[in-house]
């Protein structure tokens, strides 16, 4: 793997805080990652999700290392994608809090595998951990697609300009 070097001026002139006002141009639809461990249900709220391939069926998540939920899930080498629907405002929120039961007083299913189903979803793409890899801050997970589940609303919620957005 080649690592990625970055001039020490480059480095002061594109600071975190130029790089996270720059991200914010961004949209995203909004994810729950969950698992599930012998300890019960793990999960955590993610906006950096995307397709990576059609054949072979894959994902990709960018973690951040600071996470404490993805060991628990990569322990596991199974997950969900719950994709979040528009009103799912006060779950991601929930999810995204540290030091809190994040299932508490959360409506969710188990799914065929066993692996946790938030309810309402617009979709929830089940998943195995096929690759790991270093992107500084962050690890760059690849998942295998094992199974996807279409809902029935097809309004995503979405996060753009550090803020919840709805599609008009």
């Amino acid at each position: 793997m080649r690592k990625i070097v970055v001039h020490e001026a480059t480095r002061e002139m594109i600071g975190a805080a130029a790089m996270r006002e720059a991200m914010a141009c961004f949209g995203t639809g909004l994810t729950v990652i969950t698992g599930i461990t012998d300890d019960g249900p793990v999960g955590f709220t993610l906006q950096a999700f995307s397709s990576l391939s059609l054949e072979p069926p894959l994902i990709s998540l960018n973690v951040s290392r600071s996470s404490t939920s993805w060991p628990e899930i990569v322990g596991s080498g199974r997950f969900v994608v719950n994709v979040l629907a528009e009103q799912h405002e006060e779950l991601a929120l929930a999810f995204a809090k540290r030091g809190t039961d994040r299932f508490e007083d959360v409506e969710w299913t188990t799914g065929r595998s066993g692996l946790p189903h938030l309810s309402g979803c617009i979709a929830w793409i089940e998943c195995e951990v096929v690759a790991l890899y270093e992107g500084g801050d962050h690890t760059i997970a690849v998942g295998g697609v094992l199974e996807l589940i279409l809902g029935e609303d097809r309004r995503p919620l979405i996060f753009f300009d550090r803020g919840f957005r709805k599609l008009a």
